[in-house]
């Protein structure tokens, strides 16, 4: 029954659409029968209108008009105030108030206008109306007072005997309006959610006219309040967003932006065990496309310097959000290669995943539906069986924890039992590139679209290129038109065909829907799903989602920044695969267009010919292009047009036959080459126009009309967009590059169709780069017998290595170890520079040392990691006895699976926040980070004082480079722990005893090594088992696959070349055959609009394309300001309800001590920005 109702509360409008109409039919007949009836007894003429009826006609219309306009306008701006949440001031208040102010302000209008009437009596009432009753025969008094004071005078108020109607009247209208608002008092009280949908807001969409304040008010919706337990469709709906960043060779900067915008989001929405206004959770996973490289001296599988610097971005980030080390490390190794697990400074969780190429299928497309089978499949299946999550037997795993107690103890299940109680409609999938920077208002924008319209499968932002150079300006300004009015156009008339992965946010549930995810999992084997499915992935999971029925839509608040193309190479290359890709998919959804518009509500007829045309366009825009270089020679050389034509067509044909003959960069050279030459025409040809419309003393000629409305329309929408105004000025280096950006380029991408390369980022410094240590002191290879031996002593080393032959270092713990290369690892006690390595030791025919390589191997192995319990023996490394003792200790452990050589490596790089000098700053940070309260500021910094003079005299022998071993933290723990509960009994804080506790065990918690879990395991075996096994094709299946690109490109060359030939030769024949055969005349007019005599004789194929193009931009311009408003309502929605932060020492009366202690530091996150240069 109540999905029943919820069906036909659907129909409600069109329910009483329907039966409106037919009242007015039934009226209408009964009035067409009534005529039948009596037309004998008419008298027409009785009804012809003198002038004093039709001016009374004419009043009538007027205020039918001007009320029914007032009454939508008052309805519309009602809803608005609902919908930026301002519901009291702007809504409930102005309604409740209308009645008493419209009686006020007619009270005051009779008063003062009827003593202005001439021959008006105004002793009483009786004798007003007396005389009104006299004036209006004489039509001298405005008819509409007339008509309010004869309905006055036919009341009881007209009486000589009786005044008390009057008092009677007013009590009535006071207790008529005490009782409207006390039955719609819950209106003060009631709770919308940002950018509420109408039906949510009121029962009926429409609404009565001649009473539009009681219509509003007694037609909102009482929502009443429901207990926490049970759900309501009024009450805001949780969510959990998964952001999932796709990496690909990016730099350290870039790298940066990424890392800087989760911790900025994992700032805004704070502790994940707290309610936020937003009501939503997040979690961060990194996906690192070829994260491995094989060393070239040892042939070991390590992470590439493109992880390493990953790894030193994350540390760096964390230190500028908290100024401290990293809390929580967890290395896991992964059947695609390995995991990075990290704890957030508020509490929520980042994944970087590395990929292995020789393990995994790489590339983007993939990294997508690897995170899209584990976030929504794997994730999924572990709520839907709790059963099946796997107990960790790891007691010690207790360094995972947060200020105020075991919070985030194994938080990867707290987060996947949150989800149970969430659908997939309301799980989330961000996808990122690895250079993106947005702020937390962009996430949350995207997240109310996606909340209010269940049928919108993805949403995405504005997206701004970021770089300098010529090459960005010109991006600046086609990014921006392209949203401004192309992205505003398809979200307004039906749905947005393409959601860059850049920034996207896509529902869960529309992801896993039928034929999206799994035909997503397509693996190419055409030619023609070479070019659809792999150079433009976003695009092609958009049109999926649009054939399946879902709706894409376009937020232009929600602001994302990434790297653009600075060079010309990278960006002819990056629009080769673009170029195909969009036509390719644009093409698939018409051709199944029919299929799709009865699936997908969004998608109409008239939305399919929208796209028809601008298909046709972008087919014709080589044919324009050439025919607008024509014109230009026309207009700066003084050229026949049939001369123009043949010399504008001569550079395309010779380009198209330059791409069939050279390489690709010899193409991309003499593009440029060519693009230059263009840009010199297109300026003169642009000073010749306005030169012309100076000369002929008017700008009222076809192209100097288009010139002028182009300009003003483009500036019109640039003030609109007040945030990105200035990208009008990139404008005239957009225009200057059109012959190179939908000519050449479009020639390029065409002719280089059956390269499917990706074209960008392709080197990969990882693989070649070698570590070098710039303090080599020392660096030689040795032969002994059959020993190939490479010693390598630096700078850092030189006096530990005297101090410890001289016996100074005796005291002071363990000697420099020299550890083997082969394991690529230190010992705890190592320093990160400072070291002696014994490297390589093999034999001439590879095998290794049988002994002593095999005790500095297990040595090496063994760390800090409390999750195993090992100790590392660094003091006795080359004693024999110990040495003997580590056997029987190693024995008695239970049998570990020995771990994979990237790991170690990846472990030092977290290793070095046991250095003292870092011990040191981090213990500082530790402390304050968990005493946020001013009143405890004391303490904390007596606290501060008194522990760094412990670790300073616990470690005073120690290097400022040197890693603790495991039994000098914890010596050094104990110490700590020792002093800090001395000076808490002291002043009298005991209860601050486990908060600074826990401060000193994550200050010296050392990064932890683990196995993934076996159900896990086993779901990654058998995903990639099934869809991401690396593809290894024969050689015979890729000469196939290059045959069949090479007749695709010729095929769609072919196409293009007949298409525009034909638009072009047409043209040609009618400038052949002469204006004054074939031409439309048009009279010139001057700019004040008077005729100057002349004719304008213009071709009909340019003028209907000119026209064409003209009414495009129109219909999308008129789509950019309907946008703009709902943009608008929507910012101002969000400004009224953003979180607030609140400062550190500022305690809220109503939290209790213990709560408030808990209060972190919050800033806002948008004035957060820093560069490398920083750090």
């Amino acid at each position: 029954m109540p999905e029943f109702l919820k069906d036909m509360d659907g129909y409600r409008d069109f329910v009483f659409v329907i039966s409106s109409i037919l009242r007015i039919i039934v009226i209408g007949g009964v009035y067409l029968f009534y005529h039948v009836l009596i037309e004998k007894s008419i008298t027409w003429s009785d009804f012809n209108l003198q002038d004093v009826d039709w001016e009374l006609l004419q009043i009538g219309l007027v205020l039918l008009f001007l009320q029914a306009f007032c009454s939508a306008a008052c309805h519309w701006f009602g809803v608005v105030a609902c919908k930026i949440h301002a519901v009291r001031m702007s809504f409930a208040l102005p309604v409740c108030c209308t009645g008493p102010a419209v009686l006020l302000l007619g009270i005051i209008l009779f008063l003062t206008q009827a003593e202005q009437l001439d021959g008006a009596k105004h002793g009483s009432i009786t004798e007003l109306c007396e005389s009104l009753v006299y004036l209006s025969h004489k039509n001298t008094t405005p008819v509409v007072l007339l008509e309010i004071t004869r309905s006055i005078c036919r009341t009881s108020l007209n009486s000589y005997y009786l005044q008390w109607p009057f008092s009677m009247l007013a009590l009535e209208g006071v207790c008529m309006w005490s009782g409207f608002v006390t039955c719609t008092y819950y209106v003060w009280k009631i709770k919308v959610q940002r950018i509420e949908r109408t039906s949510q807001l009121f029962v009926r969409r429409l609404y009565e006219s001649a009473f539009i304040d009681l219509s509003l008010l007694l037609n909102t919706k009482m929502k009443v309040p429901r207990a926490k337990s049970q759900e309501s469709q009024d009450d805001m709906q949780k969510c959990v967003i998964y952001l999932c960043a796709t990496m690909w060779h990016e730099t350290y900067d870039e790298m940066l932006k990424i890392l800087t915008s989760m911790f900025r989001l994992d700032r805004y929405r704070g502790d994940p065990n707290e309610e936020h206004n937003d009501c939503f959770d997040f979690e961060c996973h990194i996906y690192v496309d070829d994260a491995y490289m094989n060393e070239k001296e040892t042939k070991k599988r390590l992470v590439n310097s493109y992880v390493t610097d990953l790894i030193h971005v994350v540390i760096e980030v964390y230190r500028v959000f908290t100024n401290k080390e990293a809390d929580d490390v967890s290395i896991i190794e992964t059947p695609y290669g390995g995991r990075l697990m990290f704890i957030m400074p508020e509490g929520n969780m980042l994944y970087i995943h590395l990929k292995d190429k020789d393990l995994i299928r790489n590339k983007k497309r993939w990294s997508q539906i690897m995170y899209m089978y584990y976030l929504l499949g794997w994730k999924g299946y572990i709520v839907k069986n709790p059963q099946k999550i796997t107990r960790q037997n790891n007691p010690h795993r207790d360094s995972m924890i947060s200020m105020n107690g075991e919070i985030f103890l194994l938080p990867r299940h707290d987060n996947d039992f949150k989800r149970k109680f969430i659908s997939d409609d309301n799980t989330y999938i961000l996808a990122l590139d690895g250079d993106t920077d947005f702020q937390p208002k962009a996430v949350i924008l995207l997240v109310d679209r996606m909340r209010m319209y269940l049928n919108v499968g993805a949403a995405c932002g504005r997206i701004h290129p970021t770089g300098m150079g010529p090459m960005v300006w010109y991006q600046k300004f086609e990014y921006a038109v392209g949203h401004w009015l192309q992205k505003t156009a398809e979200h307004v008339f039906g749905s947005v065909l393409c959601s860059p992965g850049c920034f996207s946010l896509f529902r869960g549930s529309a992801i896993m829907d039928d034929n999206v995810l799994k035909k997503y999992t397509t693996t190419s084997k055409r030619a023609s799903e070479y070019v659809q499915y792999d150079q433009g992935e976003d695009r092609w999971l958009c049109t999926l989602l649009l054939q399946q029925g879902w709706r894409v839509e376009y937020n232009a608040a929600s602001d994302a920044y990434t790297n653009s193309p600075e060079e010309f190479k990278e960006f002819y290359n990056q629009r080769r695969r673009w170029g195909p890709s969009t036509l390719a998919n644009t093409l698939d959804l018409l051709h199944s267009g029919k299929e799709t518009s009865k699936r997908n509500t969004s998608i109409s007829g008239i939305y399919i010919f929208y796209q028809m045309f601008t298909v046709g366009s972008s087919i014709l825009g080589p044919a324009s292009v050439t025919l607008m270089i024509a014109g230009a020679f026309q207009f700066v050389f003084k050229l026949a047009g049939t001369n123009s034509i043949i010399i504008a067509s001569v550079p395309p044909v010779f380009y198209v036959i330059i791409c069939f003959t050279v390489k690709s960069n010899t193409q991309i050279t003499i593009a440029a080459i060519m693009s230059v030459l263009y840009a010199f025409l297109m300026t003169a040809s642009l000073f010749s126009i306005i030169g012309d419309m100076v000369i002929q003393g008017t700008f009222l000629t076809p192209t100097g009309l288009f010139l002028v409305s182009m300009t003003l329309m483009y500036a019109v929408t640039a003030i609109l967009h007040p945030e990105e105004w200035g990208n009008i000025i990139y404008g005239l280096m957009y225009f200057i590059c059109i012959p190179s950006g939908y000519l050449l380029l479009t020639i390029y991408s065409l002719v280089n169709m059956n390269n499917v390369s990706w074209g960008t980022r392709e080197t990969n410094k990882g693989e070649a780069e070698v570590k070098k240590n710039h303090n080599m002191l020392c660096d030689r290879n040795c032969r002994l017998c059959c020993w190939d031996m490479k010693i390598q002593v630096s700078q850092e080393t030189e006096n530990l290595m005297l101090r410890q032959v001289t016996g100074q270092t005796a005291e002071q713990g363990s000697p420099l170890p020299i550890t083997s290369q082969d394991a690529m690892a230190q010992q705890a006690a190592d320093t990160a520079e400072a070291q002696v390595e014994l490297i390589s030791i093999t034999t001439k025919e590879g095998a290794e040392k049988p002994n002593k390589a095999v005790k500095l191997n297990d040595a090496a192995s063994c760390s800090s990691d409390e999750s195993f319990k090992k100790r590392c023996l660094t003091e006795s490394a080359f004693n024999k006895e110990d040495d003997e003792d580590d056997d029987d200790a190693m024995h008695a452990e239970p049998e570990e699976l020995p771990i994979k050589d990237w790991v170690l490596p990846v472990k030092e790089e977290f290793l070095k926040k046991l250095t003292y000098a870092n011990l040191k700053r981090n213990l500082q940070q530790q402390i304050r980070y968990a005493l946020p309260n001013i009143s405890e500021e004391d303490v904390c910094e007596e606290l501060v004082l008194m522990l760094i003079d412990t670790l300073n005299q616990q470690l005073g022998t120690v290097g400022p480079e040197d890693i603790l071993s495991e039994s000098q933290m914890e010596e050094l723990q104990h110490a700590l722990e020792e002093h800090a509960r001395r000076i808490l009994k002291t002043s009298r804080m005991d209860k601050l005893q486990k908060k600074v506790a826990i401060a000193i065990k994550k200050t010296l918690t050392a990064p932890q090594v683990r196995k993934l879990e076996e159900g896990e395991q086993d779901f990654w075996n058998k995903l990639i088992d099934r869809y991401l096994t690396p593809i290894n094709d024969s050689q015979a299946h890729k000469d196939e696959v290059t045959r069949e690109l090479k007749s695709l490109r010729n095929k769609a060359v072919f196409l293009y070349f007949m298409v525009n030939v034909l638009w072009v030769v047409a043209t040609f024949f009618l400038q052949a055959i002469g204006n004054d055969v074939i031409s439309i005349k048009i009279p010139k007019y001057l700019p004040n609009g008077t005729a100057s005599g002349e004719i304008l004789k213009v071709e009909p194929l340019s003028l209907m394309f000119l026209l064409s193009f003209a009414v495009l931009l129109f219909v999308q311009f008129v789509a950019m300001l309907y946008h703009r408003v709902y943009t608008l309502i929507h910012v101002v929605s969000y400004r009224s309800s953003e979180k607030d932060y609140r400062q550190k020492g500022i305690k809220d009366p109503e939290l209790t001590e213990d709560e408030y202690c808990m209060t972190l530091e919050n800033h806002s996150a948008t004035g957060l920005t820093f560069t490398v240069d920083d750090l």
